[in-house]
């Protein structure tokens, strides 16, 4: 889980089912601030995935770590690759989608597109692999909006593959999670100032599902 780790920051491969914040409603329910923080002591979050997104998060380890990886995000300085399992084949190889999102919207709390109140929103995306009736997408948001890359694929018909909110459920038992992957993440390391990669394998069970719809 722990994919790099120093005096001012923790990197970890998150697994899907896992939550990163507490939970709202039920703040006993495992997160990964709980699940540390007995080994690794006072941690700051300084992004997060939805719960059922694999994949790599980023956590500080000190209030000045904290803020600089803050400013970093804020200013769109961070790099972020995603992979995501979609229905259906994408007549285009690469897409930007420059849309406003608004989310907690209505009783499921989705996101939405809406031109009027929406908060600006853009995504990169190119399609990796076509699989008879899905295709593997390469997604890098350029902002941070909840459910971004899940609505913006929502929006020109393409849903992630297990999502529940966004989804249109026709695939059954074919996979119990969201078929998107926090795959790489760049920053500046807040101390030294020096790039970093950091880079995190799609699961088993993501990696059977390609194998599957091979």
């Amino acid at each position: 889980m722990v994919v790099y780790l120093d005096d001012d920051l923790m990197v970890i491969d998150k697994p899907s089912g896992v939550l990163t914040i507490p939970d709202g409603y039920d703040p006993e329910k495992p997160h990964l601030m709980k699940i540390l923080r007995p080994q690794y002591g006072k941690l700051w979050i300084v992004h997060r995935l939805d719960k059922s997104t694999s994949g790599l998060v980023i956590l500080a380890r000190n209030k000045d770590a904290h803020r600089n990886l803050n400013d970093q995000f804020s200013q769109r300085l961070v790099k972020k690759v995603y992979w995501a399992i979609v229905h259906g084949i994408p007549d285009w190889d690469r897409k930007e989608i420059d849309q406003p999102l608004r989310s907690s919207v209505g009783r499921r709390k989705r996101t939405i597109i809406d031109a009027v109140d929406g908060k600006p929103a853009r995504t990169s995306l190119q399609v990796l692999r076509r699989l008879v009736r899905y295709t593997l997408v390469e997604a890098q948001p350029e902002t941070g909006r909840t459910h971004q890359i899940r609505a913006h694929l929502y929006s020109v018909g393409h849903p992630i593959l297990g999502d529940p909110l966004y989804g249109d459920r026709e695939e059954g038992s074919i996979i119990n999670r969201l078929a998107l992957h926090a795959k790489l993440i760049t920053i500046d390391h807040p101390s030294s100032g020096e790039c970093i990669t950091f880079h995190a394998p799609e699961g088993e069970d993501f990696a059977h599902l390609l194998q599957t719809l091979k």
